[in-house]
């Protein structure tokens, strides 16, 4: 009986100094952030076509708000910064694979999206408007009065919008466009009578088409907080992003970069 009792003690004390070993260990420590050290380039996907958060300019170079984020986070893990463009519904599998490092691109913080990988931020916050020709949508602040087969929406495929088009308007006609410019050309052509999407890309399509006839709700009627997707399980990584998300902003960094893109619009003559 002593025995068992003294072998259960030693072992309860092994398992002690083992647990006590690791705790002053490297264990906790980022193994992504460490792999992106080595690797001396930190991997950012991104649509590149979310004019003024991300987009590609006329001379093919990748260029926003949330490019310039992305610049100013590799500098700080002092690597440098390499760019994956692909189609945005494609952005979240190519995390979850390991393609790429982070997602930065106008991404909203969803519940859904959250239980698949982690977010830090919200680093900027935006909301959702019509764009349409049709005067009777762009001025009604009451988006369910259209929830009828009659009426087209075109939203950007994987995006909130199209999520939104289910939950606000399932009666009414739904297209999916790979992109914004191909959203704003059925608008356009009379192909859809609104695009749903962030305000920022209905202000663009209204200063790129001033003749076309286009309205919009500039006031947004959802809130949509825009993070970047981390890879789940490594707690470090996403504390490193978050903090210096915290010290961006803290020393007015965000706070230039929006007035840069989002309060200037001088970026608009890079578009193609």
């Amino acid at each position: 009986m002593k025995k068992t009792i003294w072998l259960g003690l030693l072992i309860f004390l092994l398992a002690l100094m083992v647990g006590c070993s690791t705790m002053n260990g490297p264990v906790g420590k980022s193994p992504l952030l460490a792999k992106i050290q080595k690797r001396g380039t930190l991997i950012v996907g991104t649509s590149a076509n979310m004019p003024p958060l991300n987009m590609t300019t006329k001379d093919g170079m990748i260029e926003g708000f949330d490019i310039d984020l992305a610049r100013y986070m590799a500098s700080a893990m002092g690597v440098e910064l390499s760019l994956v463009k692909k189609d945005f519904n494609q952005l979240l599998p190519a995390l979850e694979q390991g393609e790429v490092d982070m997602v930065i691109s106008g991404m909203t913080i969803t519940p859904e999206r959250n239980m698949e990988v982690e977010f830090a931020g919200p680093y900027h916050v935006t909301g959702k408007a019509f764009l349409t020709k049709k005067e009777k949508i762009g001025y009604n602040h009451e988006p369910g009065k259209f929830n009828s087969p009659q009426y087209s929406f075109v939203a950007l495929k994987g995006s909130t919008s199209e999520e939104l088009l289910k939950k606000l308007l399932p009666k009414a006609q739904h297209f999916l466009a790979k992109d914004y410019d191909e959203a704003v050309g059925m608008v356009l052509s009379n192909r859809a009578d609104a695009m749903v999407a962030d305000y920022h890309a209905c202000l663009l399509a209204l200063v790129r088409h001033p003749d076309a006839g286009f309205v919009a709700v500039i006031t947004p009627f959802t809130y949509e907080p825009l993070g970047i997707a981390l890879p789940p399980g490594d707690v470090h990584f996403l504390n490193w992003v978050n903090n210096f998300l915290s010290t961006m902003e803290g020393s007015d960094q965000l706070a230039k970069l929006k007035l840069k893109w989002i309060e200037n619009s001088d970026w608009i003559k890079m578009l193609p």
